[in-house]
């Protein structure tokens, strides 16, 4: 995620933690949610934010990504890139 989509943990990071975020960075996950770490200027905050349905195998994480980040760019008016 870190690698790939940077980005893409920037925009959940405003969308479901808050709109002032500058950077983030996912920093964990498990079968209930995914957790980042962002900041607003010098603070750093954690977020995290459930997945819509409980996750047991690495494939569902991917899924469970894009929910997030669809959902994200829909709060924050921002048109999804294709998957």
């Amino acid at each position: 995620m870190n690698g790939d989509h940077p980005e893409d943990s920037l925009l959940i990071a405003q969308a479901f933690g808050n709109p002032a975020a500058d950077s983030a960075i996912m920093t964990g996950l498990d079968g209930t949610g995914g957790t980042w770490s962002y900041t607003v200027g010098d603070a750093t905050h954690t977020l995290t934010v459930p997945w819509t349905a409980p996750i047991s195998e690495r494939p569902e994480i991917r899924r469970e990504i894009v929910v997030l980040y669809d959902a994200a760019c829909a709060r924050l008016g921002i048109e999804p890139r294709p998957h």
